[in-house]
């Protein structure tokens, strides 16, 4: 699996149902994350990304977007292998990876132009569609 944190050196947690991130320290468990490709990323949109499916380990869930309100919002759901398996993408859970040097954003593809993003310490990561407010630049680092 591998840890996310975002450029202010916050890590992505778990509480309850919601992925907060908060500032790096030894007290502090980061969330695992599976990173699993999408098995057809020809039928998606070419030259965003690569279609992949972002789950978190223990539990085993993964982050999908919806529309609540009008608003793409970021939802934790269970279980991502099986997502792999289907035969076809699963829009609402897929997201283009875009990397950049050594970080990566995360766009919706239900909601394009929508990007996963991190904001205050102890704030849930969200979907935005303004980049320059808000961090949507993330590092994945292999945890051993």
């Amino acid at each position: 699996g591998e840890e996310v944190s975002d450029l202010n050196q916050q890590v992505w947690v778990l509480q309850g149902q919601t992925i907060v991130t908060v500032p790096r320290s030894n007290s502090v468990t980061p969330v695992t994350v599976t990173v699993v490709p999408c098995k057809y990323p020809e039928s998606l949109e070419q030259g965003r990304g690569v279609p992949i499916y972002l789950g978190i380990e223990n539990p085993e869930m993964c982050l999908s977007c919806e529309d609540i309100e009008g608003q793409p919002t970021l939802q934790l759901k269970e279980k991502i292998l099986r997502l792999y398996n289907e035969v076809e993408p699963v829009d609402p859970f897929l997201f283009y990876r875009l990397e950049i040097y050594s970080t990566s954003t995360f766009e919706s593809v239900a909601f394009p132009g929508w990007f996963i993003a991190s904001s205050d310490k102890g704030h849930p990561i969200f979907l935005t569609s303004h980049q320059g407010e808000n961090n949507v630049n993330f590092n994945l680092s292999i945890n051993a």
